[in-house]
């Protein structure tokens, strides 16, 4: 006779814990509305910006670096609101001052950087901004390789409206590459490649001149990636050979000559600003406002189809006649 076994006792239920009672948090004391709260002034790097120290990005990387201190103390945290008129900012040891602002076109030469520093003591582009310019940076990237327009302000706002790819700044390239551009490759340079940190295409793209061993390219990018334009045409088989910027927005590089700088008009900068203001251009109005030749355009051209004409009835052949019922 199998064994009986014993009935399971049941564990006695967890009484439940008494519930925590958080205290209260102190309401912060109010203030005369002199000293600026973590509510009130604008963002660190903001200030800066404004300041034309550099570019807001460029800001922010100061501030992580411990090189920017407010009333004597190094400030390494992004968001810390500040007033101008109540604290005393440094950085790298220069009290902050708000100068006037100021806009530059500069044609960069080949060999010249766009840093704002070089450990190399190479030749950059601030180098060649006329005796007594505040302190100015250039805005958005043109490698040592690359020339043409390049943008140099102290106007925080506006360097971070031309480069941040939300608004769609259009810069326009010409680029010499070597050997024969097939149309394929324009289509797949329009339809977009992929690339390390993500998907990048073109906005435009059409063949400006051949040669017998190469051919220079019209491009057109709203974006700021790191040499995109060389890697893209790098992932289609094309080495460039020459890359020469002509225009950011509605701003040209015209007929200045290489090395030289020229201030921006007010209606340049106010162009400038009516571009950040508006956004990306839609696309059926810049295929209308630039259209591309139609042998070197990114798509072919289409062939209409051909409509067979119905036969017609032989003399004296009777007519077929459709019945109508009801």
């Amino acid at each position: 006779m199998p064994p009986r076994r014993e009935p399971q006792r049941r564990r006695p239920a967890k009484q439940a814990a008494p519930r925590r009672t958080r205290p209260a948090k102190p309401r912060p004391a109010k203030t005369d509305g002199n000293q600026p709260t973590a509510q009130t002034g604008d963002r660190l790097q903001k200030v800066l910006a404004l300041a034309g120290v550099a570019s807001r990005r460029e800001c922010e990387e100061l501030i992580r670096e411990g090189r920017v201190e407010v009333d004597r103390k190094v400030v390494t945290e992004l968001g810390t609101r500040v007033d101008p008129l109540q604290h005393e900012i440094r950085v790298d040891g220069e009290t902050l001052l708000r100068p006037t602002l100021t806009y530059f076109a500069v044609n960069k030469p080949t060999g010249v950087v766009a840093t704002a520093r070089d450990p190399s003591g190479r030749m950059r582009v601030t180098d060649l901004m006329p005796p007594n310019t505040p302190r100015v940076f250039c805005v958005g990237r043109l490698d040592m390789a690359s020339e043409g327009l390049i943008i140099v302000t102290n106007d925080g706002e506006l360097a971070n409206g031309l480069t941040h790819p939300r608004h769609g700044i259009e810069k326009v390239y010409h680029v010499q590459v070597a050997g024969q551009v097939a149309q394929e490759v324009l289509g797949q340079l329009h339809r977009g490649i992929h690339l390390a940190e993500g998907f990048a295409h073109v906005k435009h793209v059409r063949i400006k001149t051949r040669g017998k061993q190469s051919t220079v390219l019209e491009m057109v990018l709203d974006e700021g990636r790191n040499r995109e334009v060389r890697r893209l045409l790098a992932r289609v088989g094309h080495k460039v050979q020459r890359l020469k910027r002509i225009a950011v927005g509605p701003v040209r590089l015209g007929d200045l000559p290489a090395g030289a700088v020229r201030p921006l008009t007010k209606k340049e900068v106010e162009s400038l600003q009516t571009a950040i203001a508006r956004g990306p251009i839609d696309k059926s109005h810049r295929e209308e406002s630039s259209k591309p030749h139609r042998e070197d355009s990114a798509k072919p051209p289409r062939t209409p189809k051909a409509n067979p004409k119905k036969p017609q009835p032989r003399g004296n052949e009777p007519k077929s006649e459709r019945t109508v019922i009801g």
